[in-house]
């Protein structure tokens, strides 16, 4: 489905990154919000402390924890009583939270959270790739990953609106690429407060934590008990990939923009090469594939916005026909040599009668510069496997062979 922008650009308004999102989060009401500062994502939160101060989010708890653990650890129990639960980590705060993480989506508690994608320690780096949200992909938590700061901004309302479906009910991680969209200043038009009240009501739970109504949550599970729990989650997960494309659908035909659904396309009707990536990379990769149509190169994106749940279907409709597919990964899954949207892209091509070669690069890895001229590189090496194979199937980019 095509989707016309209706973008009013006298209502655009330059901010950063950071400020969008807590923007965003204050528009959609939240009742308790739950931070810890680690950079780069420490500015959202600090707007969010500001908006509190200045008596801009009504009804509204901001708590101050010791530790990112505890940050997420108090939402759980706010999302249990019918709070709607909002937090943002990064990094290693992210992986602190981990056990926390297992715990929010077995409660089915829509709890959303911004992730400020940063590299992962040791040796410390605070510059972006992401491999933080990527490393918590099999918790249970529904994983949107932005290009641009509108982009962000918008999902964040799309994502409460997600997770708090009552046949849903899962968190949501909506992540932006740490420094190259936190702290970038970009025009961008800001959440409507009327609209986003009409868009996202107050959430309303069926089940919560009261004295008057007791229940159990997060109940002790035996093994006669616990699959059917799994089954559930990946039920809902399941129900998740078409309700997060007509909540995208809503929100255009409430707002006149489209930054939501599963994935989107740019030049891929008649590609040879399509290329699949996440986050910010997309727009270096656009740029690259106008150079490239200029000179007759048929080059293709496929962004991936959701990660989790894999939109498979939506992806084998795209690639089926091209002559290679490129994957490019800001992580790496240690031992296999490959990033994780390369080792998923194959694996749903397996079984099928999809045979277009898929090969894998490692790119930007600790925020290492992505030039242009190594998008040309590697669309050249794709050509290259069009005429005679893969000689090799996944690897780093831009090496420093002095370094090793």
């Amino acid at each position: 489905m095509a989707h016309e922008m209706k973008m009013n650009k006298k209502n655009m308004v330059v901010v950063e990154g950071s400020y969008a999102v807590a923007h965003a989060v204050k528009t959609c009401r939240p009742n308790v919000i739950s931070a810890y500062p680690i950079t780069p994502q420490t500015h959202i939160v600090e707007d969010l402390s500001k908006f509190m101060a200045d008596g801009e989010i009504p009804n509204c708890e901001y708590i101050n924890v010791e530790s990112e653990f505890s940050a997420l650890s108090a939402l759980v129990g706010s999302s249990a009583v019918g709070a709607r639960s909002y937090s943002a980590t990064t990094s290693q705060g992210l992986e602190l939270m981990h056990e926390v993480l297992f715990n929010v989506a077995g409660m089915r508690l829509p709890i959303v959270m911004t992730v400020t994608n940063r590299a992962v320690s040791a040796p410390i780096n605070i510059w972006n790739d992401q491999q933080d949200s990527i490393s918590q992909r099999d918790t249970g938590w529904i994983q949107l990953y932005a290009e641009n700061i509108q982009e962000v901004s918008d999902m964040t309302a799309q994502a409460f609106k997600i997770s708090e479906d009552r046949d849903i009910m899962m968190p949501s991680m909506t992540c932006m690429d740490g420094f190259i969209l936190s702290h970038v200043y970009e025009p961008l038009i800001l959440l409507e407060q009327d609209i986003t009240d009409e868009f996202l009501p107050p959430f309303k739970p069926e089940r919560t934590l009261d004295p008057k109504n007791p229940l159990t949550f997060g109940a002790f599970a035996d093994p006669h008990f616990y699959t059917e729990f799994r089954y559930q989650q990946e039920c809902a997960m399941q129900k998740a990939l078409k309700k997060i494309e007509s909540v995208a659908d809503e929100f255009y035909d409430m707002y006149g923009r489209y930054f939501g659904g599963l994935i989107d396309e740019y030049h891929t009707e008649d590609a040879d090469i399509i290329i699949m990536a996440m986050g910010s990379i997309i727009g270096t990769i656009k740029d690259v594939i106008d150079r490239l149509r200029e000179k007759n190169v048929k080059v293709g994106l496929l962004k991936v916005r959701a990660f989790r749940p894999f939109p498979a279907e939506a992806i084998m409709k795209v690639i089926r026909d091209a002559k290679v597919v490129v994957v490019l990964d800001k992580n790496i899954s240690l031992g296999m040599n490959a990033g994780a949207l390369f080792i998923e892209t194959k694996s749903i091509l397996y079984n099928t009668d999809i045979t277009v070669p898929v090969i894998g690069y490692m790119i930007g890895q600790g925020g290492r510069d992505i030039p242009m001229s190594t998008i040309e590189r590697i669309i050249a090496e794709a050509e290259e496997v069009i005429i005679s194979g893969i000689k090799k199937e996944s690897q780093f980019t831009d090496l420093k062979e002095e370094l090793i």
